[in-house]
C-alpha cells in the first residue's frame, strides 16, 4: 500500500480550495496516508482572453490533469463536476462526489440592486452562453459583456470595467469567503444552473485497487444520484459550452425530479421541462428529459449552433 498519494489540481485559488477540502477529508479518513498536492496548467487556465465558447472543444480545464491520471503522474484528480465533459477517458473513473454546494448562481451588483431594478442597458458581465440566454429571456434589454478569469479577478471587473453586475456560482463565491459580496441568490425559475454546478468530482484510475476505495468513502449518495440524472441529460443531448444547456435536480423522498433547460444564444426561445421518477432511476429520468426536449425543438435548436446559423425554431 503505497504511504503518498498525490492530488492533481489546477493552480486557481478556487481549485486549489477544493482540493486541499479533498486532502483534508481523506487525512481525516485516512490518517496513516500522506497527501501531496500537484498543480497542473490546463488549456481552459492558459487562454484567458477568449470566451470559452470560441475556444471550442470539451475538458477544457480537465483533460491535462486526466493525462496526468493516465501516465501515473498523480493518483486522483480534482475537478468542478460542471467542468467534465460526458466522456470519461477509458481507463478512468468517477471515484467520488462528495456533498454538494449551493447549485444556485448569484448576482453579484455595484450598487447592490438586484436582477429586476437594474437599468435598462445594464452591464452584466459573463462569458456562460447558459447564463447570457436566461438573462436576456427575462430582461432582453440587458447588455451582455464577455467575462473571463479567476473569482478575484472577475470580483475586480465590476469596478474596473464599469459592470452593474456579474453572475458567478454560489458554490465558488462561499468556498474562498464571498459570500459577502453576493447581492441576490437567483431562483431556478430565472436562471436553471449548470449541470453538476456546486458539486465536485475526484477522479481515480479505473482499476486503482488502493486509492479506489480511499476515495469512495467521501461519494455521497443522494448527491451523486442527482448529479448523475443532470450528466445524463446532458450527454444525451451532446451539449458542450457551445450551447445554452441547463439541467437541476432534487430528491423528496425516494423521487427524484429533474428541470432541463435548452435556449437559443440570444435567449428568445427557451425549451424547458421536468421529469420525474424514482431516485436511483435517475440517469434514465435524464435521458427521457432530453429526449422530450429533443422532441420539441431543443435538436434543432443544437444543431443550428454548431453549425453556426441563426435559430429556426
Amino acid at each position: 500500500m503505497r504511504k503518498r498519494i498525490k492530488i492533481g489540481t489546477r493552480g486557481s485559488k478556487l481549485a486549489l480550495w477544493q482540493a486541499n477540502w479533498i486532502k483534508s477529508a481523506l487525512s481525516a479518513k485516512h490518517p496513516s496516508l500522506s497527501f501531496e498536492m500537484v498543480i497542473i496548467k490546463t488549456k481552459g487556465d492558459k487562454i484567458l482572453d477568449v470566451p470559452l465558447a470560441k475556444v471550442g472543444g470539451k475538458g477544457l480545464f480537465v483533460k491535462e490533469l486526466e493525462d496526468a491520471l493516465l501516465y501515473r503522474k498523480i493518483d486522483l484528480a480534482v475537478h468542478s463536476m460542471k467542468d467534465m465533459p460526458g466522456d470519461i477517458p477509458k481507463g478512468l473513473c468517477v471515484g467520488a462526489i462528495p456533498k454538494r454546494e449551493s447549485p444556485l448562481d448569484v448576482l453579484i451588483s455595484h450598487n447592490g440592486l438586484r436582477l429586476s431594478d437594474l437599468k435598462p442597458r445594464a452591464r452584466i458581465g459573463t462569458s456562460s452562453l447558459r447564463r447570457a440566454a436566461q438573462l436576456l429571456h427575462i430582461r432582453p434589454d440587458l447588455v451582455i459583456s464577455p467575462l473571463r478569469g479567476n473569482i478575484d479577478t472577475r470580483l475586480k471587473k465590476v469596478e474596473t470595467e464599469n459592470l452593474d453586475a456579474i453572475i458567478l456560482a454560489a458554490a465558488g463565491i462561499k468556498r474562498l469567503g464571498f459570500e459577502y459580496r453576493i447581492t441576490e441568490y437567483l431562483d431556478e425559475n430565472i436562471m436553471l444552473p449548470a449541470a453538476g454546478q456546486g458539486a465536485l468530482c475526484v477522479e481515480t484510475r479505473k482499476n486503482d485497487t488502493e486509492v479506489g476505495p480511499i476515495v469512495a468513502a467521501l461519494d455521497h449518495h443522494q448527491t451523486k444520484a442527482v448529479v448523475m440524472g443532470e450528466r445524463a441529460f446532458l450527454n444525451r443531448l451532446e451539449g458542450g459550452c457551445q450551447v445554452p444547456i441547463a439541467a437541476h435536480g432534487k430528491i423528496d423522498g425516494n423521487t427524484f425530479t429533474l428541470c432541463g433547460l435548452v435556449a437559443t444564444v440570444d435567449g428568445t426561445t427557451v425549451i424547458k421541462d421536468t421529469f420525474s421518477g424514482p431516485m436511483d432511476s435517475s440517469e434514465i429520468i435524464g435521458v427521457e428529459l432530453a429526449d422530450r426536449l429533443a422532441s420539441r425543438g431543443a435538436k434543432t435548436i443544437m444543431e443550428d449552433l454548431y453549425a453556426g446559423l441563426s435559430p429556426r425554431v
